[in-house]
């Protein structure tokens, strides 16, 4: 689900750079193009969905940011452990008073959150 998330925000920061970059600094952007303000797309109504869209983005964006970082409190301590640190304690368990060749003993790991 997290990774799902991820890449949503990723889709969406896409999309958002791309409309900001239709966008003119000074308000005209893709609709400067347009002569007549009374077609259906015309001048006004055409940043009017763009300005909309902009702001539609960032919200989805925030809205999904909040909703991945609660996914990703809510997974177990150990579950951020690298590949090498489970590895390490398999083989301490299996083989207790391991000793790491050429730097000693390896020291335990404390954790601040106990």
């Amino acid at each position: 689900m997290y990774t799902l998330l991820t890449i949503l925000i990723v889709i969406a920061a896409v999309l958002l750079v791309l409309l900001v970059l239709v966008q003119n600094s000074k308000g005209g952007g893709l609709a400067a193009g347009f002569s007549s303000s009374n077609q259906v797309l015309g001048v006004r109504k055409t940043t009017d969905f763009l300005e909309k869209a902009t702001w539609s983005l960032i919200a989805f964006i925030i809205v999904l940011s909040i909703a991945a970082g609660g996914i990703h409190s809510q997974e177990p301590a150990n579950a951020g452990d690298s590949e090498i640190q489970r590895q390490y304690q398999e083989a301490q368990q299996s083989v207790p008073g391991a000793v790491n060749p050429g730097f000693g003993e390896i020291p335990e790991q404390e954790n601040p959150a106990q």
